[in-house]
């Protein structure tokens, strides 16, 4: 029963935590504007820094860094947090999906919230580093040539699933890559309107 009230508390801890909308707050707080009604509506970095980038360049790339930073590390430190408690890989697991969910569905935000990817790939670097290592390098290369995040971050997400594969057939402690798939269709899902908007050649580049 003390186990199960842990992991309850472990839980609820990565829901909430994860869904903190820094990028909201810092926009709001340092820039005084709000990011859901300005650019994509969207709460990550990259609306930050384009958002803010039309009053001050020099802080939109400070809000932005930071903004990626801290979604990334928001789902990692319960993680930690539980690693140190002894969790199983089932918990980890659990727990890297639900920071997921808790930034792209934030209770703070009435249920809305981000695209998931720093939140993703930051909990995905903890569980499984080098495929996301290899995810985070394709990012990269995408982002610097085609200049369009929404599309390299999701060439990034394919990189890691297929190095996950690779690496691991099996996924230690689970044996499954269902947590993994369950992370990019919410990814994907909160990418919809991108895609929808690169169709239509509306897509900002950044």
């Amino acid at each position: 029963m003390e186990l199960l009230n842990q992991n309850i508390i472990l839980y609820l801890a990565a829901y909430l935590i994860a869904g903190i909308p820094f990028g909201y707050l810092l926009a709001k707080k340092f820039a005084g504007v709000d990011i859901k009604e300005e650019g994509s509506g969207n709460i990550g970095a990259t609306n930050v820094l384009r958002v803010v980038k039309e009053q001050d360049p020099k802080l939109a790339k400070k809000l932005g860094a930071i903004t990626l930073f801290l979604d990334a590390i928001k789902g990692v430190v319960v993680i930690l947090v539980a690693k140190v408690l002894g969790a199983p890989e089932s918990v980890l697991w659990t727990l890297a999906v639900l920071a997921v969910i808790g930034h792209c569905f934030s209770v703070f935000l009435f249920f809305e919230g981000g695209k998931g990817v720093a939140t993703g790939f930051g909990v995905l670097l903890i569980m499984m580093p080098i495929p996301a290592l290899v995810a985070i390098v394709v990012w990269v290369i995408a982002a610097k040539g085609l200049k369009i995040s929404s599309i390299s971050s999701l060439i990034g997400l394919v990189a890691f699933i297929i190095a996950s594969y690779v690496m691991y057939p099996e996924v230690p402690g689970i044996g499954s890559h269902a947590p993994i798939w369950i992370i990019a269709f919410i990814i994907f899902y909160k990418h919809i309107p991108n895609i929808v908007r690169l169709f239509k050649k509306e897509e900002g580049q950044v």
